[in-house]
């Protein structure tokens, strides 16, 4: 399990993380999403070891993370700008890893190379921005990390690779029980992949839930009423947003679709669906509702 308890993070008088709490449990594929600037990327920055607190705690299986090389090695990260030494290639940086990991594969970094279609004696720093997050990707997975840590991980990838990486990924989470925690801005390819979701804001994780129950607990309502004016509405309803079109509502609530439908019941409306939310709009809301929705701009 990988946890985040209370910490403060303050750059030149500005709090990046404001008494951020977050709980990773171990074999679970978390994605992390907020914002630009929310945070995400200074709090995966802390659950690796690179920043020291300004206060809190950051635990691996209960054990502190910074300075601490035994519970380092049981974890690897790919950030968002993934480093390299400017003259070593992908060979040069596997036996880099492999000094620092027990675990390293050599069985598999070989195996690998049928996944990847990579020269290992190139250069990295001649390769594409997207071949670079392939020999990452690649030396990354022979470690045989029990933890593994991703800031926008697929960013660069095209769509065969993206594709090939997430399988490697979700391979490995079936198989050796890998926890993966991955911060990205895709939320219709985290929404495939991820079993825990946690939303960031303002240095804050506001919620942390598994996907299912965050699905479960937003609903979105379409109704259509015989007339045309909207009727009065059962005054315990939490409605986040409401829009219309004609005389079809679409209603996003937070609650059971169940109660909320049996609720709604009372007026008497001509149609009533509930239609599953995505991650994204799931996102939207809780963070704010229409008030961060995609406004519409005359120029």
């Amino acid at each position: 399990m990988l946890e985040a308890k209370n910490v403060v993070k303050t750059f030149d008088g500005t709090r990046a993380l404001d008494g951020t709490t977050m709980t990773v449990p171990k074999g679970a594929v978390y994605g992390l999403v907020g914002p630009n600037g929310a945070g995400k990327s200074t709090i995966i920055r802390h659950l690796t070891g690179i920043y020291r607190p300004d206060s809190g705690e950051l635990l691996l299986e209960g054990q502190p993370i910074y300075e601490n090389p035994s519970a380092k090695q049981k974890m690897v990260s790919i950030p968002d700008d993934w480093y390299h030494f400017s003259q070593a290639s992908i060979a040069e940086m596997a036996k880099f890893y492999a000094g620092m990991y027990p675990t390293f594969s050599w069985e598999r970094y070989g195996k690998m190379k049928q996944v990847f279609p990579l020269n290992d004696k190139q250069m990295i720093r001649r390769m594409s921005k997207g071949m670079q997050k392939q020999a990452a990707f690649w030396i990354t997975m022979c470690c045989m990390p029990e933890y593994l840590i991703l800031d926008e991980p697929v960013d660069g990838l095209d769509p065969v690779m993206r594709r090939q990486v997430w399988s490697l990924l979700l391979g490995d989470v079936a198989e050796r029980g890998t926890t993966v925690l991955v911060s990205s801005h895709n939320l219709r390819e985290l929404e495939d992949v991820c079993d825990h979701v946690g939303i960031m804001n303002k240095g804050k994780v506001l919620l942390e839930r598994t996907l299912s129950d965050l699905q479960d607990n937003t609903v979105k309502l379409q109704v259509a009423y015989q007339s045309a004016e909207e009727p009065a509405l059962p005054a315990e309803l939490n409605i986040l947003h409401k829009s219309h079109v004609g005389r079809v509502y679409t209603y996003i609530m937070r609650g059971s679709s169940q109660e909320i439908q049996s609720r709604m019941a009372i007026t008497q409306p001509i149609l009533m669906e509930a239609i599953p939310l995505t991650l994204e709009e799931i996102f939207i809301y809780e963070l704010g509702g229409a008030d961060y929705a995609v406004r519409d701009i005359v120029l």
